[in-house]
């Protein structure tokens, strides 16, 4: 995304760099004023919400200057290095008459957007994406939701003075139940609230933005940015007490947590059951000359246990769209596996699990972990994934309660392996044994079906030659 303030300078904004993230932190500068740069030369990295994503320059030119220090978090759409680019070879189209600046959203000279694509590409900066999502025709005047959005995003940026009122319509706000009943308990009338959620919806954040606004003093309304970091600073003991800046992959994860866990009604049932047969064939496979150089360990067969409980119960792996009104069910599987690193705690996936056999899938869990632990995963491996493993067992407890990562119908999590007293043959004998959590929306997914899925997945562990006889 790049805007022209002079005949031969170019402002390189800040792109989304996937899925309508709205944010990023620059991690680190690879250039500096006066350095020459070409077509595609990377020049910084940025950390978003999902991943550290390297920017690369669209043209030729010198640096005339970076606009924020490492470490500042910016706002997609803002510019964050000029360009001269008078010694290269700019498209003629791009370049603006003398006698008025050129609006930046219409690009023609750029790329065009691929046939069948709902966005344009990104990483260069090109712009930011379009919404994917179409709503049915609804009744009443329209309201200018997006002015409305950039005027109060730019407010609680800082960037603002409060944004004028949005006129009163008829029509009934769009808000989720959660929403609704949080503004109902804090006196907020969702008329009144500016939203900035995808296709004009009232989010949380928008309501609590309206009681801050309410609430402010009528004095402090047109002042600018200055005096808010002074509201927020709060004196502390240094050596009693440490204060972490909320960004980056714990911000989104907190989100999306909150958001999941008020929006879909979780459910969660356990499972107690016998591996000691699931660990004995892990053992077997790291001889098996199919998996030289593979990781094999107990999470690969769990994996594939829970995708053949998945084929055998295919509604589970299903999404709630809330503005269609309708239940999609999936026929792929994109496996997520909860990654703790150095970054926070990661969800990638791996694409149509489904149809990969054992090898392929140990080898795609070798290379999802290894990529997570290099702190290199994409923002693209984290979307669209449709259930999730977690592993807290390697933390050494036996289990817990999960919550959905957004967008998804069920999540498992895996209890530590450990040796215990069980009956076995009708003798009481030391034997390898796990606990089994499965969270599940139930909206989507009842007891039945639940009950279903977590009871074929510890059927598979107990009796792992179910793999091939289920399959």
């Amino acid at each position: 995304m790049t805007t022209m303030t002079e005949a031969s300078v170019r402002e390189f904004k800040m792109p989304d760099v996937g899925e309508g993230l709205t944010e990023a932190e620059i991690l680190k500068w690879f250039v500096q004023p006066g350095d020459t740069v070409t077509d595609g030369q990377v020049v910084c990295e940025v950390e978003t919400a999902k991943a550290a994503v390297e920017l690369p320059i669209p043209y030729d030119g010198v640096v005339r200057a970076l606009h924020f220090p490492e470490g500042t978090t910016v706002d997609v759409g803002t510019a964050i290095i000029a360009v001269d680019v008078s010694g290269g070879a700019a498209p003629a189209a791009e370049q603006p008459a003398p006698a008025a600046e050129q609006p930046p959203a219409p690009q023609p000279a750029d790329e065009p957007k691929a046939e069948g694509s709902g966005r344009q590409p990104v990483l260069v900066g090109y712009g930011v994406a379009t919404s994917s999502t179409r709503r049915r025709p609804r009744k009443g005047p329209e309201v200018p939701v997006q002015q409305a959005s950039t005027a109060i995003q730019t407010e609680l940026n800082g960037h603002g003075a409060a944004p004028p009122a949005v006129p009163a319509a008829k029509e009934r706000p769009l808000a989720k139940p959660p929403v609704r009943k949080l503004a109902k308990d804090l006196g907020v009338d969702l008329t009144t609230v500016v939203p900035t959620g995808p296709d004009g919806i009232i989010t949380r954040e928008d309501v609590h933005a309206a009681v801050a606004r309410t609430q402010a003093p009528r004095q402090e309304a047109p002042v600018a940015a200055a005096p808010a970091p002074a509201q927020t600073a709060v004196p502390y003991d240094t050596t009693r007490e440490t204060r972490i800046p909320v960004k980056g992959v714990r911000k989104a994860t907190a989100a999306a947590m909150v958001g999941s866990a008020f929006t879909a009604p979780h459910v969660t049932e356990f499972v107690t059951v016998d591996v000691t047969r699931t660990m004995k064939l892990v053992e077997e496979l790291k001889q098996d000359k199919e998996f030289a150089g593979l990781r094999v360990n107990p999470l690969l067969l769990i994996a594939k246990a829970l995708l053949v409980a998945i084929r055998r119960n295919p509604d589970v792996n299903a999404s709630w769209d809330e503005a269609a009104q309708e239940i999609v069910v999936k026929h792929y599987v994109n496996l997520g596996i909860a990654a703790a690193t150095p970054r926070g705690l990661i969800v990638p996936n791996i694409k149509d699990a489904h149809a990969k056999t054992l090898p392929e899938l140990a080898e795609s869990l070798g290379e999802l972990v290894s990529t997570a632990r290099e702190g290199k995963t994409s923002p693209a491996a984290m979307q669209g994934g449709t259930v999730t493993i977690t592993n807290v067992g390697v933390f050494g407890v036996d289990t817990g309660t999960p919550i959905l990562n957004p967008g998804e119908s069920a999540i498992l999590a895996v209890g530590a392996i450990k040796l215990q007293p069980w009956v076995h043959k009708g003798k009481v004998k030391p034997r390898q044994v796990t606990t089994l959590a499965l969270s599940f929306d139930h909206r989507l997914v009842d007891g039945e079906l639940g009950s279903k899925v977590l009871a074929d997945v510890a059927a598979i562990l107990e009796q792992p030659k179910r793999l091939i006889s289920w399959a």
